[in-house]
């Protein structure tokens, strides 16, 4: 059973990155919103729990969490190992992962971290506009406009939202970020820590991870 942890802040490309490892490895990606998507839609009774916190606006405690997690990885497509997304967010979550881990008789093969400064993400995250007249959405890293400041398709001026400014973004990452280096800290004094380098292309990033994921491998 090959049991990865992918780990990364806001704008590193896990959602990215989660989908080449699923389709490499062909184990399933778990992501831990779908989990409560899931839940909450088939009414299970964890679901019925999680709903409850989650319709009164609070965080759905671990032990509900773990207990869906313990499902999910019952389930048959779940058999050769799963890649986790989204959990452990908090270093008590990951020993709550550790419990459950040796419970079935293994372990995180390798937690894999998608390293990028945060001042990367920064322009990652704060770079969207929005067209006045439509919506029409640019970015200026990615996807920026033929003039800058006037949306390509109607001339209408490009606006930013409060929430995609970088004092904003700023101020989110500040918010996660600590409870990521706890997460990274605890894989790494485990020995199961593999930092890549997101500032790279997708694809080469992709390769470094199935190499660092080779070398973290349990025997």
């Amino acid at each position: 059973m090959t049991v990865v942890v992918l780990l990364g802040a806001p704008g590193a490309g896990k959602g990215t990155q989660a989908a080449v490892l699923r389709d490499r490895l062909g184990i399933p990606h778990i992501a831990t919103g779908d989990l409560f998507r899931t839940a909450t839609r088939q009414g299970t009774e964890l679901g019925r729990e999680a709903e409850r916190y989650m319709t009164a606006g609070q965080l759905v405690p671990d032990d509900i969490t773990i207990g869906m997690l313990r499902e999910r990885l019952e389930a048959p497509d779940a058999a050769a190992g799963a890649i986790l997304d989204g959990f452990p967010r908090t270093a008590d979550q990951a020993a709550a992962l550790d419990g459950l881990l040796a419970e079935r008789g293994t372990a995180v093969d390798a937690a894999l971290l998608i390293d990028v400064p945060a001042e990367d993400l920064v322009r990652r995250l704060a770079g969207r506009w929005i067209c006045e007249a439509a919506g029409h959405v640019y970015h200026e890293l990615t996807n920026p406009p033929r003039e800058a400041g006037r949306c390509d398709f109607d001339g209408s001026p490009l606006v930013q939202r409060a929430d995609d400014g970088a004092a904003t973004v700023r101020a989110r990452l500040a918010s996660q970020l600590p409870a990521l280096e706890a997460v990274v800290d605890h894989y790494e004094r485990a020995g199961q820590l593999r930092r890549v380098d997101g500032r790279q292309p997708i694809s080469a990033v992709s390769e470094a991870l199935i190499a660092a994921l080779g070398a973290g491998s349990r025997s």
